[in-house]
């Protein structure tokens, strides 16, 4: 018999690519993980993953699996969310985007929290796919995250921003207008793994014949700002990302941008759901002047 838990190791490791990774999402060792994929399998008497010693994909049965998972899931959330509802009819469950800094979702969250009497906030934080899967799965109501062309569901544009370069303040190059790519060769370079534009920047550098020296890999945005400030090396990352002793400057020709926005799950709400939905929106538009940061031109 399929288990739940069978069901959750198999999207996590769908979601993450990676058995080591799912292990960590779920709380388990790799061993219990991989042992409860194996019982899945045998369960199904399919094969749902091709391993490899560096990547794992879904076999034609996995992927076919995939949505029967997602909607056993989808159905079993809705009930839990349904009796939390009847406990704490201001439920709201949102998901942001791993690269919004931290003091941007205070300054969003903030404002809501303090008008909702009774308000519960449920967060889930990840990259843009897995916080699609967790919608997918009516696992969250709401996302703050990049809005792309073909999304599905309803949603609202909040704020444009470039990316471009983090340097530190005492660096030689901190003062100019503008910073041509060529100038960085050989100079030390932090890599923000959950960069969305990570590829597009390094064919950027590459075609600029340009190499420069990796120091620090990091999956922490701030603890990427923080070693920038500290001169162990620049980084490229989005423009509300601050801190002193962080000078942002634009880089030629790096024209990169994101948009940033609300989408809103596709599964059907309550009325009072979607009326609260609609405030947190409102309320966070209204907000956003107060929110403004200091363009960057190229």
């Amino acid at each position: 018999m399929i288990e739940i838990y069978q069901l959750k190791y198999f999207l996590a490791v769908v979601e993450t690519g990676s058995f080591t990774k799912a292990a960590e999402r779920v709380y388990v060792t790799q061993p219990t993980l991989s042992a409860g994929i194996k019982k899945l399998e045998s369960n199904l008497d399919v094969r749902l993953f091709d391993r490899s010693s560096r990547r794992v994909f879904l076999t034609e049965n996995g992927t076919r699996f995939v949505e029967r998972a997602k909607g056993v899931l989808h159905q079993l959330n809705l009930a839990e969310a349904a009796m939390k509802t009847g406990d704490t009819p201001k439920l709201l469950r949102l998901g942001i985007l791993l690269t919004i800094p931290s003091q941007r979702i205070q300054q969003i969250l903030h404002p809501f929290q303090r008008q909702e009497s009774g308000l519960v906030t449920e967060l889930f934080e990840g990259s843009e796919q897995e916080i699609l899967n967790r919608m997918d799965e009516g696992r969250i109501d709401l996302a703050l995250t990049i809005l792309r062309p073909g999304l599905k569901g309803k949603t609202t544009s909040l704020y444009h921003e470039p990316y471009s370069l983090a340097i530190a303040s005492h660096h030689p190059l901190a003062n100019a207008a503008a910073i041509d790519p060529t100038e960085l060769a050989n100079e030390p370079t932090i890599v923000r793994s959950r960069c969305e534009v990570l590829s597009e920047t390094s064919r950027f550098f590459t075609d600029h014949n340009v190499r420069p020296r990796l120091v620090y890999h990091t999956a922490q945005d701030e603890r990427a700002l923080a070693m920038v400030a500290a001169g162990v090396g620049f980084t490229t990352m989005p423009g509300h990302y601050r801190m002193p002793g962080v000078t942002r400057v634009p880089m030629k020709g790096y024209d990169f941008t994101r948009e940033i926005g609300f989408i809103q799950s596709r599964h059907p709400a309550s009325e009072e759901k979607s009326a609260l939905l609609g405030r947190f929106i409102t309320l966070t538009k209204s907000s956003l002047p107060d929110m403004a940061y200091e363009e960057i031109t190229t």
